[in-house]
């Protein structure tokens, strides 16, 4: 799928938002990162341990201005667009340290957040200017909004055939029948009727909420139906698939009003959020809750793939022009990133990322077709687990320690959220290739678990989160804007 069509209008505005930041750093640059991923790939999670590891100079062996001591420190500053909410990055850590510690709630909404970086630089004339300055925009958005972003290639015809075959699969059979039956009940080529449209939209959304539910995510677009806001109500979100009829489509149907409020969304709701936001990006994190997907089976790893596929397109890539940055910014990175690594035993983290390389491998050959780097890696932004052996049979098997969270079951065991345990967590396949061939699902013994109970701490008192590669990533991410 190509990248999302743009109109002059479009285009200016992408200009004169991107000179804007020009303008503002004429001074001290700014990067712009993107973080994103699809629903419960921890976006929260990931943005808030990069932040306090770069406050507190945290243990980040692999991130190479603070391993070589060029790093000087990082400071908090006032975002300079005021219209949009900031991340609430201490609150959120104060739910990840607090007793008990606890999860903080997903994005919901976008968000960003400054941090001023300061270092002093490894080139050669860096001893006659001194520290060097940057800042570091991170921008957060919902993972649902992400998967919008294809709907601006698409006519409301082409759309509602894509989003119906799908519902009509035999795997979707139970959580599209509510949905399917009040389509039956409804003549598309009738007057248009608010009360149709409105059961319509409602069955349709709960048809998504279980998608979700079980592991779909190509279905899930529009994603505002999942995370209205604001837009709770509005016809703008009061529209669903329909078949197209038979003949011209008259005016004043129940085609031509969906059609209408289908194109309305495009042009109201994802493409300001395209232009105004996604196409101002330089640096892109892509996270993925593979494990997830694994557990779930053949079918889910197949849909995200496809989901991925389709959303990695969007991207404005390749590598950045110097010339004409003030005016078009282009993704120059791309960082694909297997989250929730600590609930898998190490001897695994291979192999988990040569599976995130398979479901990511048409999107990053694209990416670096375009000009743009790319890497995979397999990380937790926060380590829940530590690794230990256990006996079993008279065979030693690798395992994770870690406090399951209240409520999480495994073979009849009901966990009460302060029971540490050692849980032997299965092995992954060691061809990738496997999970897309329709074979058995993956046999993982797949918990949630709470944030650490303990933490270090270092010399200033600041808590120390432990991490898997997160400092691989932020090398990745920036360590060449701090080189």
């Amino acid at each position: 799928m190509p990248q999302p069509p743009t109109t002059l209008t479009d285009e200016l505005g992408i200009a004169l938002s991107n000179l804007a930041d020009s303008a503002t750093g004429v001074l001290t640059p700014t990067l712009r990162l993107g973080v994103t991923g699809l629903s419960r790939a921890g976006k929260t999670i990931f943005i808030t341990a990069l932040v306090h590891n770069l406050l507190t100079q945290g243990r980040l062996p692999g991130f190479a201005p603070l391993a070589d001591g060029r790093f000087i420190g990082a400071r908090l500053a006032e975002y300079p667009d005021a219209t949009i909410p900031r991340f609430a990055y201490e609150q959120h850590l104060a739910t990840l340290t607090g007793t008990p510690p606890a999860w903080p709630e997903g994005t919901r909404r976008i968000s960003q957040l400054r941090l001023v970086l300061k270092f002093q630089s490894a080139k050669w004339w860096a001893g006659m200017t001194g520290p060097a300055t940057l800042n570091l925009d991170i921008v957060d958005y919902p993972g649902e909004w992400l998967l919008d972003l294809p709907l601006l290639g698409l006519s409301f015809a082409e759309w509602s055939a894509e989003a119906l075959d799908r519902a009509r699969l035999p795997g979707h059979a139970t959580e599209a029948a509510d949905f399917l039956r009040t389509l039956e009940g409804v003549d598309v080529s009738g007057d248009a009727s608010d009360v149709d449209a409105e059961r319509l939209a409602s069955t349709f959304t709960t048809y998504l909420r279980r998608s979700r539910e079980h592991g779909a995510l190509s279905t899930l677009p529009p994603g505002r139906f999942l995370l209205p806001g604001d837009l709770e109500g509005s016809p703008a979100l009061t529209f669903a698939p329909l078949p197209r009829p038979a003949g011209a489509t008259r005016n004043g149907s129940l085609y031509a009003m969906l059609e209408g409020r289908f194109e309305a969304y495009k042009a109201q709701v994802v493409r300001p959020f395209f232009r105004d936001h996604f196409a101002r990006l330089d640096r892109q994190v892509v996270l993925v809750d593979t494990l997830r997907a694994l557990n779930a089976g053949p079918e889910a790893v197949n849909d995200l793939e496809t989901a991925l596929t389709a959303v990695l397109a969007c991207f404005r890539q390749g590598e950045a022009n110097p010339l004409l940055r003030p005016f078009s910014r282009r993704i120059d990175r791309i960082l694909f990133a297997a989250t929730k690594a600590d609930h898998v035993h190490h001897t695994s983290h291979d192999r988990l990322q040569a599976i995130l390389n398979r479901l990511v491998a048409n999107a990053s050959k694209r990416a670096r077709f375009a000009g743009a780097a790319t890497r995979s890696l397999a990380i937790a932004g926060i380590r829940a687990t530590s690794e230990g052996t256990i006996r079993e049979h008279g065979e030693t098997l690798p395992t994770l320690v870690g406090t399951p969270v209240e409520g999480q079951t495994l073979d009849g065991a009901i966990y009460d959220g302060r029971t540490e345990i050692a849980l032997f967590p299965g092995d992954l396949p060691e061809r990738p290739d496997s999970l897309f061939e329709g074979g058995e699902p993956v046999s993982l013994n797949f918990l949630r678990f709470t944030p650490p109970q303990k933490l270090d701490r270092n010399a200033a008192g600041d808590p120390v989160l432990p991490h898997i590669r997160l400092d691989q990533a932020m090398d990745f991410l920036i360590g060449d804007w701090m080189a």
